[in-house]
């Protein structure tokens, strides 16, 4: 598959999966070997992949992800994105708070056979964290 389509498939995947909440459109873009690596609980494979958009969105009304940057070289997608929503439920074992949120990462997939194999994520859990109140953001100094 050529560098477009592969940035193709990984589009569709933020917008289904984590935008919309259409696990049964993201899963068709997944490969039943899908393997998962990110900084949050999760079961291995697709159904790891599933729980973290399922407790995202359940914590986050309105959540809305957008891709900032894609780069593409042969099988590997690199994605920078941006989350917004509401944090209107728990997360992390972090009561709602009802504050906006804001929160960057970058995630690199690899395509195999028009499928998505594998996924690495992280994003700025501490910005989020900051955010929430529930780490304190840096004193600014001067």
């Amino acid at each position: 598959m050529s560098t477009e389509e592969n940035k193709a498939i990984v589009r569709r995947f933020f917008e289904e999966g984590p935008s919309k909440g259409n696990l049964s459109d993201a899963d068709e873009l997944l490969s039943p070997d899908f393997t998962l690596h990110v900084p949050l609980p999760a079961s291995p494979g697709v159904k790891g992949i599933n729980e973290v958009i399922t407790a995202c969105r359940a914590a986050f009304e309105h959540l809305n992800v957008t891709v900032d940057d894609m780069i593409a070289e042969g099988n590997i997608v690199a994605a920078r994105f941006t989350a917004r929503g509401v944090h209107k439920g728990n997360f992390m074992n972090l009561p709602a708070t009802g504050k906006p949120i804001t929160m960057t990462g970058i995630e690199i997939f690899r395509i195999k056979d028009g499928k998505i194999i594998e996924l690495w994520g992280e994003a700025n859990l501490l910005g989020l964290m900051q955010q929430l109140g529930i780490v304190p953001a840096p004193e600014n100094q001067d």
